[in-house]
């Protein structure tokens, strides 16, 4: 059976327009007008490599499907890119802060895309066995889990991320810039406070001591 593809987008043009060159390139393609009728299809079939979700959709809209998504036990760990014609700035950190792993506004290029999803793709597909340690923190890859002390500690899939950086990449200053090109898997300038909210977000759930400032650089883990 070959990959596939699931589309939520309420304009019938893209709609049809993205089944037809991703069935082309040979994908398999499911396509939906809504929210509501994507979980109701959806509900006994087997996820897919990706989704493609608008964030303007009627009734349930795309942010709402995504928060879904992410939790499921079976599609938290499929990549979204976010599909929309709304450029304000917070409109887009919203779609990245509830888990999507990329963003495409509105219009597009086809070949674009296809670079878009391949990079994400090649990014999530990338297995990291074996837990990484740093001092009593833990973290399981594989698993997704932290734990500090033996102690579970509850974070967000971004947070997750983050972590999971910030502890491979042991004893190295890691730019903002960096951050969100690893972890959010898109360059844009000026919102890299989204990293400095997920930074004082960590440090509240795993104490002081772990994560370092560097003024004027960015951020590590000793």
């Amino acid at each position: 059976m070959p990959n596939s593809i699931v589309v939520v987008e309420d304009d019938s043009s893209i709609r049809e327009m993205l089944r037809y060159y991703f069935q082309s390139t040979g994908y398999e393609v499911r396509a939906y007008e809504s929210g509501e009728d994507f979980f109701a299809a959806e509900e006994s079939l087997s996820p897919p490599v990706i989704y493609l979700l608008d964030i303007m959709l009627p009734g349930m809209d795309g942010l709402e499907v995504l928060r879904r998504l992410r939790g499921g036990r079976e599609t938290a760990e499929i990549p979204v890119i976010m599909l929309t014609a709304r450029t304000a700035e917070m409109d887009r950190v919203a779609g990245l802060e509830s888990g999507a792993d990329d963003y495409v506004v509105k219009p597009f290029g086809l070949m674009e895309l296809q670079a878009r999803i391949k990079a994400v793709l090649r990014r999530t597909r990338r297995q990291e066995n074996g837990v990484l340690r740093c001092g009593e923190l833990e973290v399981d890859p594989a698993a997704r889990t932290v734990r500090r002390g033996g102690e579970p500690v509850e974070l967000t899939y971004k947070e997750f991320e983050l972590l999971r950086l910030l502890v491979s990449r042991r004893g190295s200053v890691l730019t903002r810039d960096e951050i969100l090109h690893a972890v959010w898997d898109y360059d844009f300038t000026g919102e890299t406070r989204t990293v400095d909210m997920h930074i004082k977000s960590l440090r509240q759930k795993l104490g002081d001591g772990f994560i370092s400032t560097v003024r004027g650089v960015g951020y590590k883990i000793d």
